[in-house]
C-alpha cells in the first residue's frame, strides 16, 4: 500500500490517483495550492464545490474530493453561478484553462466579474490549448508557434487577471507553479473574499507548448520561473502578460469591496416578498 501525505488522502480522491496530465505539467502542482488552500481555511468539503469546464485543467474537478462539476466547454462560471445561487452558503471554486475561460468562456468571464458573484476561478494558464492539440489560445504570447499558428501568433494576448478587474472583479490577482507559497497565498485569499476573485495561474505545458517554442523540459521551464518571475503586489507597468518572453509578475493585483450579487439578490426577493405580502 502506497502511503500519501494528509493533504491528498483529505482533498484528493485517491482511487482516481495517478492522474492522466502528461509528465512534467505543473496541473498537479496548482491542484496541490488549491488544496492547501482550503486546507488552510478549515473548509468543510461538504461545502466546497469545484466547478470545471473543458480542458486539461478541468480534470481537476474529478480528483478534488468534495462536491464537483465537469461541465461542458467555457461554460463553467455559468453553472458555478447556478450553484452559488442556489447555496449561497457554498464556498464555489472554478477550476478553469486559458482557452476555456477567456475564448468560448469569455462571455461568462466578464459577466461574472461584473456582477461580483462570489466565486473564485483559478485559472491553470498555460498558454496554449493542450488538451486539443495544441491550438493557440488567447494567452498565447505574440510570436510564439502552436498548432493553428505554424508561422507565429500575431494576436495580442489577455491579461486576464486585469481584464478581469477592469469587467468588475474586486479580487484579481496572478500565481505561477514556481512560486507555491505566494499562488498558494493568493488562491487563499481570492476563496475567503467575498466577491468575485480570479487568481490567473503560470502552469508549463512541455508537450505543446513548451516543445514548439525551444522552452525546454519542464525543469527548464520551471527554472525560467523561479529566474524571471518577480513577486509584486498591485498595478505597474510590468503587469500586462505581454512581457512573459523577459519577465513576468506575480503577486495580488487588486482587491476592493462593493456589493456581492448573491447577497443583493437575496434582499431583491425579500423586498418583493414584502410587497407581494402587503398587496
Amino acid at each position: 500500500m502506497v502511503n500519501v501525505s494528509p493533504l491528498v488522502s483529505k482533498y484528493l480522491r485517491t482511487d482516481y490517483l495517478p492522474h492522466i496530465w502528461c509528465a512534467g505539467c505543473s496541473n498537479g502542482i496548482l491542484m496541490r495550492n488549491l488544496a492547501q488552500a482550503i486546507h488552510n481555511l478549515n473548509l468543510d468539503m461538504d461545502k466546497v464545490t469545484v466547478v470545471s469546464g473543458i480542458g486539461c485543467s478541468s480534470r481537476t474537478a474529478g480528483y478534488m474530493h468534495c462536491n464537483t462539476l465537469h461541465t461542458t466547454h467555457g461554460r463553467a462560471i455559468a453553472f458555478a453561478t447556478g450553484v452559488k445561487l442556489a447555496d449561497p452558503e457554498m464556498t464555489v471554486i472554478v477550476v478553469t484553462g486559458d482557452g476555456d475561460c477567456s475564448a468560448i468562456g469569455g462571455n461568462h468571464l466578464i459577466h461574472g466579474a461584473r456582477r461580483n458573484i462570489d466565486i473564485t476561478v483559478v485559472v491553470f494558464n498555460n498558454n496554449i490549448y493542450g488538451m486539443t492539440g495544441g491550438q493557440f489560445s488567447p494567452t498565447t504570447p505574440t510570436g510564439d508557434i502552436a498548432t493553428t499558428v505554424p508561422y507565429g501568433n500575431i494576436d495580442p494576448t489577455f491579461d486576464l487577471a486585469s481584464l478581469a478587474y477592469a469587467c468588475g472583479a474586486t479580487y484579481a490577482a496572478r500565481g505561477d507553479s514556481y512560486h507555491v507559497a505566494k499562488t498558494t497565498e493568493l488562491i487563499q485569499g481570492g476563496i475567503a473574499h467575498k466577491g468575485f476573485a480570479l487568481i490567473d495561474c503560470a502552469s508549463i505545458c512541455p508537450t505543446y507548448y513548451g516543445r514548439k517554442n525551444g522552452k525546454g523540459d519542464a525543469v527548464e521551464m520551471l527554472r525560467w520561473q523561479k529566474e524571471n518571475v518577480v513577486v509584486r503586489d498591485g498595478f505597474d507597468q510590468h503587469r500586462s502578460s505581454t512581457d512573459v518572453r523577459d519577465e513576468m509578475t506575480i503577486g495580488l493585483l487588486a482587491k476592493v469591496e462593493r456589493p456581492e450579487f448573491v447577497a443583493e439578490y437575496l434582499k431583491l426577493i425579500e423586498r418583493a416578498s414584502g410587497e407581494g405580502a402587503g398587496k
